[in-house]
């Protein structure tokens, strides 16, 4: 078996999550500890006792994730699987933070700095109301990048994440986005929703974070990952430090490119894909894109323990 780490994007998160991580294992509790005292906040009194609405604020969101994220890896190790047990680790989105923090590029204060920064940066780019987001459900990523570009007519309109063959996300300028839903309706899409999201992620109009990113990203140590991360730009691993920090800068304006991931890892022989921290969003675009492979979610300390035992046997 080759394994594969996985860590989850913004969507992910609930009231709640790694309470009981951080109650089983002292070392998962330190993770939230250490992000509330580089955030200067308790992000963990919001994280498990507060309101979603305010969990869900992208500032909020992203280096909560993280934590969580973390903290199910540290009840791992634990139980004596480190990250070195993973051919490679990739994050969805924020979750390409989570995966360089586990390989050791980034420390966890680091990493909740520069994601509460990232957030920030990502809501402030574009006025509330001026961008939206949509799932474009039944029609592969040509199909929808022809019908974001016809439907953008001098606005933004642009494909963010191509999440499995049958997902994917668009991004942009609200009015162009509408248009696009509209026309996939006619197009064949088996469905074309709106997202529920604050901003226009991983398109053109996230410019002004991805220049806040570099300056933040510039400041910062990155060290060269313990094991191979899956850039989101590329779709395939990298480990040079200098490398990972141009790829981050460049990821807030560019597609996730998740499907290819996931299916350049099982190209290289990952056979199981576990997914560290809240959700099993990933798991499930994991099967739809590679119907043989195995997954597995790791969210609370039954399923840590679930885990260290399977792995045992």
């Amino acid at each position: 078996m080759s394994l594969a780490f996985l860590f989850p994007g913004q969507g992910a998160q609930t009231i709640g999550m790694g309470r009981d991580l951080a109650q089983a294992y002292p070392a998962a509790r330190a993770v939230f500890d250490e992000v509330d005292e580089a955030l200067g906040e308790k992000l963990s009194a919001l994280i498990w006792d507060g309101e979603i609405d305010q969990l869900t604020l992208t500032r909020n969101a992203q280096p909560a994730l993280m934590a969580t994220s973390i903290a199910a890896l540290r009840a791992l190790e634990a139980e004596g699987l480190t990250v070195d047990a993973a051919a490679f680790v990739a994050g969805h989105s924020l979750g390409e933070y989570s995966a360089l923090t586990a390989a050791g590029a980034f420390t966890v204060a680091d990493a909740a700095r520069l994601l509460r920064l990232r957030g920030t940066a990502m809501q402030d780019a574009v006025a509330p109301g001026e961008g939206a987001m949509a799932a474009i459900l039944g029609l592969d990523l040509d199909a929808v990048r022809k019908l974001a570009a016809d439907a953008a007519q001098g606005d933004v309109c642009e494909a963010a994440n191509d999440n499995d063959p049958a997902q994917v996300v668009i991004s942009g300028d609200a009015a162009a986005v509408e248009r696009a839903v509209e026309a996939a309706k006619g197009a064949g899409a088996k469905r074309a929703l709106m997202l529920p999201v604050s901003a226009p992620f991983h398109c053109a109009l996230m410019a002004p974070a991805a220049d806040a990113m570099a300056e933040a990203l510039g400041a910062v140590e990155i060290r060269a990952p313990r094991v191979p991360v899956v850039a989101n730009v590329t779709a395939e691993a990298v480990s040079h430090p200098a490398r990972i920090r141009d790829l981050l800068v460049e990821q807030v304006c560019s597609a996730v490119r998740w499907r290819e991931s996931v299916t350049w890892m099982a190209g290289q022989g990952v056979t199981e894909f576990w997914e560290i921290g809240a959700g099993k969003a990933l798991s499930g675009m994991v099967r739809r894109i590679e119907k043989t492979a195995a997954t597995r979610t790791i969210g609370t300390a039954d399923e840590v323990r679930a885990a260290a035992e399977a792995l045992a046997g």
